[in-house]
């Protein structure tokens, strides 16, 4: 086969692959840009891509716990606490670089709490994550008894506030860590034993694969990626809230199943949820513009995620 013709082939494979959910972004930009002048503008652009860097990341890490049939839940609280870990280490004294390390360690272990679990004490994902958001939601609190503490560190603030080379730096570590997540995905064998966990439980115990050492480690990958998140949103407002990620384990599940990732587990790519988080974005900032109230805006995205699971489960069936 010729280069041309391998090029045209691996082409005809991604837009049959991408090709529906791309087009949904770009009909989504359109009819921004319609209804609003100020849309495709290059600051906006940025201003869409920074504010979709958290959940971008988060749902990095809730497509590998997707991809085994499991759900997590926490990521939300856990990017809270790892906003309040950053803070608390400022106010001992601490340096950046061993604060970043403390901040992603906590998500670390937080998502290895997860998946002790749910791996060894067999309990479902769904009513794990449910407990431990409710708990790690309540340790935000502990430090500050429910206030917001400052975060005035130069090198940390300057994460979410700062350009490299005229790019943000919050999309440097969105590309940085999506290239990270995608070689690990499609080019390891970690990555396929993921898929063939989540595909064929069973034909992963007789490949010899140890499932529950492979569970216990995604919810970590999982932790580790809403801290990272935390750490974004926590530079970005310069504090730690204690309502922050609220709700954002739901967009990044949407951004998952938006980009192709099954619930049933076994089937999803990390370009595809990249594409979902773009087009998540692109919904919060146009309806922004827009002056859409809060409240609508949850119905829009729920209808999103509805549409996105009936069509996953419609898929499914039609293979069958």
């Amino acid at each position: 086969m010729s280069d041309k013709s391998a090029a045209s082939a691996a082409f005809k494979q991604v837009m049959k692959q991408y090709g529906g959910i791309f087009l949904s972004l770009i009909v989504l930009c359109v009819i921004f840009s319609v209804t609003n002048g100020r849309f495709m503008s290059v600051a906006n652009f940025l201003n869409i891509l920074q504010q979709v860097s958290v959940i971008a990341i988060a749902a990095f890490g809730m497509t590998w716990v997707i991809l085994l049939g499991e759900i997590d839940l926490s990521i939300g609280s856990i990017i809270a606490v790892a906003g309040m870990v950053g803070a608390q280490c400022f106010a001992f004294g601490m340096s950046f670089v061993p604060a970043l390390i403390l901040t992603i360690a906590a998500g670390a272990v937080l998502g290895l709490a997860n998946g002790v679990l749910t791996a060894k004490f067999l309990l479902p994902s769904f009513i794990v994550t449910v407990a431990t958001m409710g708990i790690y939601r309540g340790m935000v609190s502990l430090p500050t008894n429910g206030a917001p503490a400052m975060i005035m560190e130069p090198s940390w603030t300057a994460i979410g506030t700062q350009s490299f080379i005229g790019i943000p730096i919050v999309i440097w570590v969105v590309a940085v860590l999506f290239l990270f997540n995608h070689i690990l995905l499609s080019k390891t064998k970690f990555g396929r034993r993921a898929y063939l966990t989540g595909g064929n439980r069973e034909a992963a115990l007789y490949s010899g694969i140890k499932v529950d050492r492979l569970k216990i480690i995604i919810f970590m990958i999982s932790g580790v990626m809403a801290a990272i998140s935390g750490v974004l949103l926590s530079s970005r407002l310069f504090s730690a809230q204690t309502n922050a990620g609220m709700s954002y384990e739901l967009d990044a599940i949407a951004a998952a199943v938006l980009g192709g990732t099954s619930l049933a587990g076994g089937v999803g790519t990390m370009i595809g949820t990249l594409i979902g988080a773009l087009i998540i974005g692109v919904l919060n900032n146009g309806m922004n513009m827009l002056s859409v109230p809060y409240f609508y805006q949850l119905i829009v995205k729920g209808l999103v995620i509805l549409v996105a699971v009936y069509l996953d489960v419609r898929s499914k069936r039609a293979k069958q």
